[in-house]
């Protein structure tokens, strides 16, 4: 029986000003059969490969080794690859910090974005600290947030990203659930606050997909691809943590996670 245990108030907020929502081999070195033009890959933690470790030189930014887009870099030889997602990105950083390395020649753009917008870093806080009641109040907030003001927040970047590199592909990767509800956990949140995280993530793909659309870009919904791996699945293939250390890493992908749900999901839109 796993354990998911909610975590002491220092922490949590440590965890979550750097937050903002079981290695495994990478995949084998390209073959340069299957070289692709320029790549560039942005957004926040998920995208950046928080918690998926082996981080360089990244500095706060948690750029890992492990994460889909290096994965997918590695597998498919672009003829550059620019990696600037970075850790606690929301969108307004995207545009400041990340775009900029869009080109016209880009061919391939991949995002995950708007969690941090939306205040599910402080969701989690407020799920691990507060009431049942306080949970859902949370979510409640952060799923209005999520339909009234995220999406011109991502149109903006979508506009941006159309812009800069009108001919590039572009793929928008979600974010999965982050509980099996009725799992295999013995402590922890209540099943009420699990399934109301569950619902921000339901909300958030609803959100993120439909203004993914409305450009013509693609959509990875990471719900499926994480599905049967997220925390209390049965079972110990865990795709996230529960809590862990470091603590800014709670509640994001393993690299088992990257690996087998958001870069196979890639691949399996890209090639």
């Amino acid at each position: 029986m796993r354990l998911a245990r909610p975590i002491a108030r220092p922490l949590v907020i440590a965890a979550f000003a750097c937050l903002s929502l079981i290695g495994i081999a990478a995949p084998a070195t390209a073959d340069p059969s299957v070289a692709a033009g320029k790549y560039v890959a942005l957004g926040d933690s998920y995208a950046s490969g928080t918690g998926a470790g082996d981080y360089g030189d990244s500095g706060g930014c948690k750029r890992s080794a492990n994460a889909y887009a290096q994965l997918w870099a590695n597998s498919h030889a672009p003829a550059a690859f620019s990696f600037v997602a970075c850790s606690g990105a929301v969108t307004s950083d995207v545009l400041a910090n990340q775009v900029g390395a869009i080109t016209p020649d880009t061919e391939l753009v991949t995002i995950s974005i708007g969690g941090n917008d939306a205040g599910f870093a402080d969701v989690m806080t407020d799920c691990n600290l507060g009431s049942d009641s306080t949970c859902v109040s949370r979510n409640q907030e952060a799923q209005n947030f999520a339909r009234t003001e995220l999406p011109g927040r991502l149109d903006g970047v979508y506009t941006e990203i159309r812009n800069r590199a009108p001919s590039a592909r572009v793929v928008v990767l979600g974010y999965p659930h982050i509980y099996t509800l009725n799992g295999d956990c013995a402590v922890g949140l209540s099943e009420t606050k699990r399934a109301a995280i569950n619902q921000s993530a339901d909300v958030l793909a609803e959100v993120v997909s439909g203004r993914a659309g409305a450009f013509g870009y693609d959509f990875v919904d990471a719900r499926s691809a994480f599905a049967g791996h997220e925390i209390c699945a049965p079972g110990d293939d865990w795709w996230l943590h529960s809590i862990t250390w470091p603590i800014d890493e709670s509640y994001h992908p393993t690299a088992a996670g990257h690996s087998g749900g958001y870069y196979a999901a890639l691949v399996g839109v890209t090639g």
